[in-house]
């Protein structure tokens, strides 16, 4: 996903300067970057094939090539688990005609029409199961194309079957004989491989052809102790069904459309490029700017006063905890040498202009007097009054506002 997440971001980068006339990045689906895998229950299938096989065993070439033409017939179930790999498994049934040689029948009493040259004919019904590992060459070679008409599986697997005949051995005196356990089925293994041809009716139908080549075990014929092979080319055509979603997807990929540089486009790159660069000259020489000029002297920060003594309201007499600041003001003032500044302060929410000019005045002097029989110098002390606001937080906070602010002053 890091390439597809790249180049989406090549297109934007590659569109962000010709955005006005430009298309939309599109998004397809890319084979390049392969293929999703589908749900489990997905690519099901399953099929039946009717054919017949011809044996061609070390003694069936006596026998007519009609007389040793079998029926064949499977059913299977599978899955494909990718466009290129799949599985199918299931069971079949096989006839079993060739030739064997007539010196089984005196030997062992087996009773059978006799053939042409001291050979009879034979024949056994053979049942059994078979797995099948499938891949599909033509989507190899030619790459998936979801709805094509025809597609070549090669496919390998191994079986294993029940002929309904007695087991022929090797005695330890070299004499053949049928296995005592009259009644019991011989036991075959075999291996597989063939080329299924699939041609489309619909999304869900398929015809087949399927040309095969079967190795199978040899336990009724008498050849090398019972342990030889037989082999069975085979044709056999049928039906698949498939299930549920029988199609793969690839990933989606983002498309860059095509731009045409004409010489009005090239010009318009151009005149945006100088102008991006006349933008970074200005920005460069207003860093320089920034960086050589002096930075500004810090604004003066007002002085706190030395103490502020608060009143209540209509009273101009110190009273209470604020008799102890205005004697710690005093031991203050008598270690230094400053002179001072006492401003009276009254409240413009309360009273009128008249009561409150009065308010400051006698607050202020107030004050005075006690520094100066604190033993202050009243020289030292300059008294004023302020009709403004001191906090100017409002009628709820008018209380801050009924005091004597004392400063040095400077």
């Amino acid at each position: 996903m890091k390439k597809i997440t790249l180049l989406a971001f090549a297109c934007a980068m590659l569109m962000a300067p010709a955005a006005v006339n430009a298309q939309e990045v599109t998004y397809v689906e890319d084979p390049a970057q392969g293929y999703l895998f589908n749900r489990m229950q997905d690519n099901w299938f399953v099929e039946a094939e009717g054919g017949a096989g011809v044996m061609m065993s070390k003694y069936d070439k006596h026998a007519k090539f009609g007389d040793r033409i079998g029926l064949k017939g499977n059913l299977a179930v599978g899955k494909w688990f990718s466009p290129l790999w799949g599985a199918r498994f299931g069971g079949e049934f096989e006839q079993l005609k060739g030739a064997t040689p007539a010196y089984y029948e005196s030997v062992l009493g087996y009773r059978n029409e006799i053939a042409k040259d001291g050979f009879h004919k034979q024949q056994f019904n053979n049942i059994g199961a078979f797995g099948d590992l499938m891949f599909n060459l033509t989507n190899w070679v030619m790459g998936y194309k979801p709805g094509r008409f025809y597609n070549a599986v090669l496919y390998g697997g191994m079986g294993i079957h029940w002929v309904y005949s007695r087991e022929l051995q090797n005695d330890d005196k070299g004499d053949w004989k049928y296995s005592a356990n009259e009644g019991k089925e011989s036991r075959n293994f075999s291996f597989r491989a063939g080329l299924l041809n699939t041609f489309r009716v619909s999304n869900h139908v398929n015809i087949l052809l399927d040309l095969r080549f079967d190795e199978m075990q040899e336990h009724v014929d008498g050849w090398n102790a019972g342990k030889s092979w037989n082999e069975i080319p085979s044709v056999l055509v049928g039906l698949s069904y498939k299930f549920n979603k029988t199609e793969w997807n690839a990933p989606v990929v983002p498309v860059c459309p095509e731009i045409k540089y004409t010489d009005a486009y090239v010009d318009d790159l151009r005149a945006k490029l100088e102008a991006a660069n006349q933008n970074i000259a200005n920005l460069k020489q207003q860093l320089d700017e920034c960086r050589n000029r002096k930075a500004p002297e810090p604004a003066p920060v007002a002085e706190a006063p030395l103490a502020t003594v608060y009143f209540p309201i209509n009273v101009s007499k110190v009273v209470g905890v604020q008799q102890k600041v205005v004697d710690a003001v005093g031991e203050v003032m008598k270690n230094e040498s400053n002179n001072y500044v006492l401003t009276g302060w009254a409240d413009n929410y309360t009273g009128n202009k008249t009561i409150n000019t009065r308010l400051r005045k006698e607050r202020v002097a107030s004050v005075k007097k006690m520094l100066v029989k604190k033993g202050i110098d009243a020289g030292r002390l300059d008294a004023q009054i302020n009709d403004g606001e001191l906090t100017n937080y409002g009628a709820k906070a008018a209380s801050l506002d009924r005091a004597v602010t004392i400063n040095r002053a400077k």
